[in-house]
């Protein structure tokens, strides 16, 4: 025996071998039919693909969440052992005598040995899946290991590799979990809100009624309605469908000292006009796929909502709000003579026979109607009517920047060879906010009409009878997102979520044609208009995320109609906010006037959809709605000078 053998490398890698020999002479039944074609189904990751589509289009929004970042711990392993684990460590295959034939693969791998990547892979993908979705973790424990077991089976490694890998797997998982935690926390950063000194603190949670969509996809464990539970128990819990929702939250609001929602945007935005109606402050506790809205507030989940709601601590963020509005009359034309008419006679009293009957086609006078509208004023944008002032670029210097703001914004008239419209010169917007009553209408305007139906999703809130308006935490659309929306919500309880969003872009791009509507009176056509409650930063599929909740315009977006739409869609994108391009145009205003809508065009809010009323007017509500958080705004920096 030489001296390398005795060392403690020479004695592992006898115990290597012989694990090695011991696995090749047993006879594992049915391993022959099972093991090879298992290792080859892992091959570049196919077999964990396979089972992440399957996760999403099946599963629960944590199972898809998971599956997200299972795949992300398996990239992670897959990179680090085929750049520093296999170039690190030099060492052949194992030599084949004693594996019988029957197992051994077609095509024998050509890199080296240590660590093996199918087992790195297979325990990175279980790993990072059972770190967030325990279940499904358990269910493929299994198969991973088979999958690591089956390259020793059929001789491509030693024991000692497939247990490296496994080792460099389960650490992948783990890694890409506090990445995510990490982005989370970055994600749900808190704003610049103004804050609400009169919210109530409810140290035991008494007062507190909160309303569960049990239909957001999401259980208990998931939502935190057992933190919820243990850290306020005196608070009342009321778990029901979507289809109760909005009568639910109406009869909460009206009896409790705070609303609390449990659910994704569309609950939240169901709430959110029930508590605007009511007068009451919200508490938010996240449950739904994306949760835009509480991450953008700042609310990392149900143990920061009942921090704030115990201590009392809130602000006031911005609605946006859409109202059903009289057709706005076109713009004036060249000048015209007025028709003579003969003058109106009124009919005769009837105590004065006497008076002659009105002569045949006299007009009577036309009584005053309470719809009528003025004339359209200068405006900086088709669709722009600034409520109070003009339209201001986000603060700062730059497009983005921190800073006041420095003058009104002129974007370019589609149809105009003239370039810019100047922004009318008005008086500066009040960005103070408005107080709760006038936050929350509790009727029809001087400019209402019958309102939209009641919507289609998950939340089941939105206008609840004529004249009343529907509010926006997020997002309003019109176009082709509304109708992807319809689309993806009338299959996804057949096919899943995923297969049903892919289905629904593909629908959506080979039917749909533009939107003809009028902004301001002029007619135009778009294939998306979105309004955003603040301004979105961050460029991709869809815009990111706002820095603060406490704005007093809205973001609009654009996408004018013509071309393909796909391609016009994924410029406008790729975009940002104020920008502008042949295909797009995109500014922040007070408010928007939307008029000869079609028929039947859907308009989207919150993640909800319904029927768009022909007329509508868009604004916003500034310092409207008290929602708890536990993190108060950054305080202002010190004054110099």
């Amino acid at each position: 025996m030489s001296a390398h053998d005795m060392t403690w490398r020479g004695v592992a890698a006898r115990w290597d071998r012989a694990l090695f020999d011991a696995v090749a002479q047993r006879h594992w039944p049915g391993g022959e039919r099972v093991l090879p074609r298992l290792g080859r189904a892992a091959n570049h990751g196919v077999l964990w693909g396979g089972a992440a589509a399957v996760i999403a289009a099946c599963g629960s929004s944590k199972g898809r969440g998971a599956a997200v970042r299972a795949l992300g711990s398996l990239a992670l392993a897959s990179a680090t052992i085929n750049t520093v684990g296999k170039w690190s460590v030099r060492r052949a295959r194992p030599v084949l005598e004693g594996v019988p034939a029957v197992r051994q693969l077609a095509t024998q791998p050509a890199t080296t040995s240590f660590p093996s990547g199918h087992s790195a892979s297979a325990f990175a993908f279980t790993t990072g899946l059972a770190l967030h979705s325990p279940g499904w973790g358990i269910a493929l424990a299994p198969v991973a290991a088979s999958v690591a077991f089956s390259r020793v089976y059929t001789g491509v490694h030693y024991p000692s590799d497939v247990a490296a890998g496994a080792v460099l797997g389960v650490a992948a998982g783990f890694v890409v979990r506090r990445l995510a935690a990490r982005v989370e926390a970055a994600r749900s950063r808190p704003g610049d809100e103004p804050v609400a000194a009169d919210a109530p603190a409810l140290p035991d949670g008494a007062g507190l009624v909160v309303v569960a969509n049990a239909g957001a996809g999401s259980d208990a464990e998931d939502t935190g309605l057992d933190v919820l539970r243990a850290r306020l128990p005196e608070a009342e819990v009321i778990e029901c469908d979507g289809e109760q929702l909005a009568g639910v939250l109406a009869d909460a609001a009206s009896r409790a000292a705070v609303l609390g929602v449990c659910g994704g945007d569309g609950t939240i935005n169901a709430a959110a006009t029930a508590a605007l109606r009511a007068g009451v402050p919200l508490a938010v506790f996240p449950g739904g796929t994306l949760n835009h809205f509480a991450q953008d507030l700042g609310l990392a989940g149900a143990e920061d909502t009942c921090r704030a709601v115990a201590a009392g601590r809130a602000v006031r963020v911005a609605v946006g709000r859409f109202t059903p509005a009289p057709s706005e009359p076109c713009p004036p034309g060249p000048a015209r003579p007025e028709p003579v008419r003969p003058e109106p006679v009124p009919p005769p009293a009837a105590s004065d026979p006497e008076r002659p009957t009105p002569r045949p086609g006299a007009v009577p006078p036309a009584a005053p109607s309470p719809f009528s509208a003025p004339p359209p004023d200068p405006q900086p944008w088709p669709g722009a009517r600034p409520s109070s002032g003009p339209v201001y670029p986000p603060p700062g210097p730059g497009p983005l920047g921190p800073g006041p703001a420095t003058g009104p914004v002129s974007l370019p008239d589609p149809a105009s060879p003239l370039g810019p419209v100047p922004a009318s010169p008005l008086p500066p917007l009040d960005p103070g906010p408005l107080p709760r009553a006038a936050a929350a209408p509790s009727g029809p305007g001087p400019l209402a009409r019958p309102g939209p139906p009641a919507p289609a999703g998950e939340g089941g809130g939105g206008s609840e009878g004529p004249g009343e308006p529907g509010y926006f935490l997020n997002t309003f659309s019109i176009g082709a997102y509304p109708e992807l929306l319809r689309y993806r919500m009338r299959w996804q309880p057949r096919i899943g979520y995923l297969p049903a969003a892919v289905l629904a872009a593909w629908r959506v791009l080979r039917t749909q044609r533009p939107v003809r509507l009028r902004l301001a009176g002029r007619p135009r056509s778009v294939w998306l208009l979105f309004a955003g409650n603040g301004t979105y930063h961050g460029t991709g599929a869809t815009p990111r995320r706002r820095n603060g909740l406490g704005e007093t315009l809205l973001d609009v977006r654009i996408v004018h109609g013509g071309g393909r739409p796909g391609l016009r869609l994924l410029a406008a994108a790729f975009a940002g906010p104020l920008s502008r391009s042949p295909v797009h145009s995109a500014t922040r205003l007070r408010s928007l006037h939307l008029g000869g809508i079609p028929a039947g065009t859907p308009l989207a809010y919150d993640g909800e959809y319904a029927p768009a009323p022909d007329s509508l007017v868009l604004d916003t509500l500034p310092g409207a709605l008290t929602v708890y958080r536990d993190a108060l705004p950054p305080p202002a920096p010190p004054a110099h000078g």
